[in-house]
């Protein structure tokens, strides 16, 4: 498995896919990341065409086991975000 593209070499190649400078691709790709927590965190969702929609999933209260001892513990309810992948980006990947 190839090692995921780190955010220099992103905003580089976004840099260079908008015909722009770094420092304007840092700003839009901060930008577009402030909108999408600020919207997530809110209870919102975030469709990104063609790549998947992110959003926010509450999970109930419920008994986990803690793998050192054994012993069954509750664990409060809590939200996890979860994204969900568009088709055009599975069937891309998938030939």
């Amino acid at each position: 498995m190839a090692k995921p593209m780190t955010k220099t070499q992103l905003v580089a190649a976004l840099a260079e896919e908008m015909g722009a400078d770094k420092k304007t691709a840092s700003a839009a790709l901060d930008a577009i990341t402030g909108v999408i927590t600020s919207e997530v965190s809110g209870g919102g969702a975030v469709t990104l065409p063609g790549i998947g929609k992110i959003y926010c999933r509450e999970r109930p209260e419920r008994m986990v086991r803690n793998p050192a001892t054994g012993e069954q513990i509750k664990k409060e309810a809590d939200k996890v975000v979860k994204m969900t992948i568009a088709k055009a980006l599975k069937d891309s990947v998938n030939g």
